[in-house]
């Protein structure tokens, strides 16, 4: 695999776990707000996306910073993506 291919599915790594950490936090917000214990749901969703994103990270990072970087540029990329889309949704109510 060349090294731009490499950075191109880091890249599209790094957008699915940005979406599944800021997509996880708007869920975990909708749900927390109406239960009757949010202090648990804000505490286990936090460190539940925390570690699947700290190990996707280190999975697709694999040693190089390059791949790191583009991963990181993915999932700034997917929060700006998922804060659009919810703000686009919450308006829709």
């Amino acid at each position: 695999m060349s090294e731009i291919e490499a950075l191109a599915l880091a890249l599209g790594a790094g957008c699915m776990l940005g979406a599944i950490f800021y997509g996880g936090l708007w869920w975990t917000v909708q749900k927390g707000v109406l239960s009757t214990r949010p202090a648990l749901w804000f505490f286990a969703s936090f460190w539940l996306r925390l570690g699947i994103v700290l190990m996707g990270f280190y999975e697709v990072a694999t040693g190089d910073w390059k791949r790191l970087l583009a991963c990181l540029a993915g999932f700034i990329i997917a929060r700006i993506a998922v804060t659009r889309l919810t703000r686009e949704f919450a308006y829709a109510d």
